[in-house]
């Protein structure tokens, strides 16, 4: 009787395996694909159907690419205010004889969320580390108002010293400092609480970003991050760009051990384009804050700048409806007729931007590719390597920045008159998860300098061939295909 009733016990215990294994695939085939790209949906039930319960948690965990409905409220009020109250203001005498091809993009960077296109503007590229630290540090000096300050990663080291001195000099002068840090990037991080202290000692108005605190209601996907890098003084000098303020090793025990130091390139802009940069900056402390600084800043108070650039900032993330970023570096793909130069340490494209870039190509341009030698996330470093292959055989160049250097800038330029640059990489992370901002430049000077820059880029490369990469072994092989499933689950 005894083993009747356990076989009846184990019966049923199967059966509701079976039903709740089923109702479990049933209801991810309903619920993943929905609103979502189909090589993401089909890595989430991938991972549900081989690994249920680990392919659950992670879904339930970080399967939501979007910001809490709250915040995507207040996102979209900013972004209303902002195209409203600018929407027939002066940004500045634009370049004349724009091609079609850039006023279309222009609009579409409009339509997404972006700032109105700005004439009149100067700007100066800083590829130096310190340099781009110590020019920060200047400007602040000159503050007379407000700084504000907003990046992904922000510790108070030796490197960054003369900037945090600055901001400390200008506060004792009464100059509001507002600071924004990225909250998962930084929290555990050499220097942390030391940083939050001195923010504190000198009377700084700091504020964490997309922060993880469900103690204190405070929750969204743990993986968003705002990844935004930029500086502004009294709405007339800002800088921006891909550089963290931080030292290049960003004070980790294993970079050091390895001997990795980061390259960024940072500019400093001057002209109308530095309200769009600021209007980004207020709308990101009233999605940490509640508060408005609107009445407080005249925020399309513009003046000229000593420049001639046509300048357009484009933020894009979670926030945003659709991916502003990844739609801006495809279209000008497209629009290209001579030569395509991309620089990302992150490169893990999504079909339409391989497309894109591949498509180029075939149409006979000159296509270049700038990536480290050396990875420091080993997963990325992996995805990324995936895509040689096809890049290589379509044409494309791939420049591999020498170790033990990783090459952190991001920029691209199109033909001899069009760039971008700011803080977002070319890979999925970048297009769906992380709050960036882009700046889509127009002027033969600005893309002069870039081109400098990519010249000494290329100076510290070398140049990867299919005949080298088809040297490949097959475990690693192996790794970057695993790697390339992995990277579409968002």
């Amino acid at each position: 009787m005894e083993d009747v009733n356990i076989t009846i016990v184990t019966s049923w215990w199967l059966l509701f395996v079976f039903v709740f294994d089923l109702v479990v695939r049933i209801t991810a085939i309903i619920v993943v694909p929905r609103n979502r790209r189909p090589t993401a949906a089909m890595a989430w039930l991938l991972a549900i159907y081989f690994i249920p319960l680990i392919g659950v948690f992670l879904f339930l965990l970080i399967g939501n690419p979007r910001l809490p409905r709250k915040r995507r409220r207040k996102q979209q009020q900013i972004n209303e205010y902002i195209h409203d109250t600018s929407e027939t203001l002066d940004f500045g005498t634009l370049r004349p004889n724009a091609p079609d091809w850039f006023t279309s993009l222009v609009t579409l960077n409009r339509n997404l969320g972006a700032m109105p296109l700005a004439g009149d503007n100067a700007a100066q590229l800083i590829p130096d580390y310190q340099q781009s630290l110590d020019a920060m540090a200047d400007a602040v000096r000159t503050a007379e108002r407000y700084v504000h300050i907003e990046f992904y990663i922000l510790q108070s080291d030796a490197s960054t010293d003369n900037l945090f001195r600055a901001m400390e000099e200008v506060r004792e002068r009464g100059v509001t400092v507002r600071v924004l840090l990225d909250h998962w990037a930084n929290r555990g991080k050499p220097y942390y609480k030391r940083t939050l202290k001195r923010l504190d000692r000198m009377g700084a108005q700091w504020h964490l970003m997309l922060p993880v605190q469900p103690f204190k209601g405070k929750w969204q996907r743990p993986d968003l991050r705002n990844h935004r890098k930029l500086l502004v003084v009294d709405g007339g000098v800002a800088f921006m760009g891909s550089q963290n303020v931080t030292d290049s090793t960003y004070n980790l025990k294993k970079n050091i051990k390895r001997g990795l130091h980061w390259v960024d390139l940072m500019v400093r802009v001057e002209g109308p384009v530095v309200a769009s940069i600021n209007a980004v900056f207020l709308s990101d402390w009233f999605s940490e804050t509640d508060e408005v600084l609107t009445d407080e800043i005249d925020l399309f108070s513009v003046t000229s700048g000593p420049g001639d650039l046509d300048c357009q900032i484009v933020p894009s993330g979670p926030g945003f409806e659709f991916e502003n970023n990844l739609r801006l570096f495809a279209g000008l793909l497209y629009y290209a007729q001579r030569r395509i130069i991309i620089v990302s340490p992150y490169f893990v494209p999504d079909e339409a931007l391989l497309l894109a870039i591949t498509t180029a190509c075939h149409r006979g341009l000159e296509v270049q590719l700038f990536v480290s030698e050396e990875g420091d996330q080993a997963m990325v470093y992996h995805a990324q390597r995936s895509y040689y292959e096809t890049l290589l055989r379509a044409g494309v160049k791939i420049w591999m920045y020498r170790k033990p250097f990783i090459l952190h800038s991001k920029s691209m330029t199109i033909d001899d008159e069009v760039s971008i640059i700011g803080s977002s990489n070319m890979d999925m992370r970048s297009f769906g998860l992380n709050m960036e901002i882009s700046m889509l430049v127009r002027g033969e000077e600005f893309t002069r300098q870039m081109r400098d820059v990519e010249q000494q880029y290329r100076d510290l490369s070398r140049e990867l061939t299919l005949a080298e990469w088809e040297k490949q072994p097959l475990r690693s092989t192996v790794l970057d295909n695993l790697a390339r499933l992995t990277s579409s689950l968002q």
